[in-house]
């Protein structure tokens, strides 16, 4: 197998982030479907536990880059190790999420490498692609997948020519499964000097804080949701009402948010979070393709809405028609009422 498949890890205090494990779940799937290996790159500072973590997800070789100036991330000495670790494997793919880290660190090294970046993808698959005008046809190549336009479309991006194909995937978008607890790959420490200058090391970190958020609608296994057709602010407290009565998360779509009837931490879709709820009650939401990005794998989903011909009534199991300050207030009655 001379290919290779490029996942970029995610570490903060020496856990590898979920968007990372992800990646490394549809990498693995990938990396099947291209009969190539699975590669991780750690860079950091005590990175001994990576491995355990990562080999499971079917990491066939991890890269370790270990130095005390390597953490926490910036910019020059993670993009120089990166380009040139990459320029010496020549990787067909290269993953990365689409965190404030990748969105940083992606675009630095493509521009370096001259190989194009899509971001933000909800989907990767393998495929052919035909160049009609050249008469040429190209094999296996990721079909980097992502809504433009302002989401009124779904875009298949392809990169015939250049390499590594690279693009970055937000969290939550890729579901995250250990293929094997007992899967064992190659562990390849580098000596980091080889890789940076240093002048790589001119900017370093004297302060850090992180403030973590207070709404985990990421974990949430109910999600009641708004849009903009909850109408105001005040409406919004009937959500709050329904979800305190059922045991749920508040969530709302990015019109609601723009709108000021909720807080940005809230907002679900391709310019928010993704989330994979067991139920998702969508409340006044009309189901833009932006929103429908960020909550399409519920495994069931409700749609409270006056417009029947709303688009998000095609996805939803149960279609509620009516007025939201109608209908919720007796969702919360009936619900107190039978759980009693």
């Amino acid at each position: 197998m001379k290919d290779h498949l490029f996942v970029y890890l995610e570490i903060e205090n020496g856990k590898v982030e979920d968007v990372s494990l992800e990646l490394l779940t549809k990498g693995r799937s990938l990396a099947n479907q291209l009969n190539c290996r699975l590669e991780a790159v750690a860079i950091g500072n005590g990175l001994e536990s990576i491995g355990s973590q990562v080999f499971p997800y079917g990491v066939d070789v991890l890269h370790l880059f270990d130095d005390p100036r390597l953490y926490p991330y910036t910019s020059l000495p993670h993009t120089s190790i990166l380009v040139q670790l990459f320029k010496k494997e020549k990787p067909q793919i290269a993953l990365m999420g689409a965190t404030s880290i990748g969105r940083d660190l992606g675009p630095r090294v493509s521009s370096a490498l001259f190989s194009g970046l899509t971001a933000d993808c909800t989907s990767l698959e393998i495929g052919d692609h035909e160049e009609k005008k050249e008469k040429k046809t190209y094999a296996r190549l990721l079909y980097q997948i992502r809504p433009a336009f302002g989401g009124n479309i779904v875009a298949t991006i392809v990169n015939p020519e250049n390499r590594p194909q690279m693009a970055t995937v937000r969290e939550g978008v890729m579901k995250k499964e250990i293929l094997d607890a007992h899967y064992k790959g190659q562990t390849i420490s580098h000596p980091v000097e080889k890789f940076v200058t240093e002048a790589d090391f001119a900017v370093s970190v004297i302060e850090r804080h992180i403030e973590s958020s207070k709404v985990n609608i990421k974990g949430a296994s109910i999600i009641v949701s708004g849009g903009y057709g909850m109408g105001s602010k005040e409406n919004f407290n009937l959500l709050y009402n329904l979800a305190n009565t059922i045991g749920a998360e508040v969530g709302a779509s990015r019109a609601a948010v723009d709108a000021g009837f909720a807080e940005h931490e809230r907002q679900i879709g391709q310019t928010g979070v993704t989330v994979r709820p067991k139920l998702y009650i969508a409340c006044g939401i009309s189901g833009q393709i932006q929103h429908i990005a960020g909550m399409q794998e519920s495994s069931m989903i409700i749609a409270i809405n006056n417009d029947p011909n709303a688009p998000i009534n095609a996805i939803a199991d149960y279609v509620i028609t009516g007025e939201v300050e109608t209908v919720v207030p007796k969702m919360i009655k009936y619900y107190k009422k039978n759980s009693k």
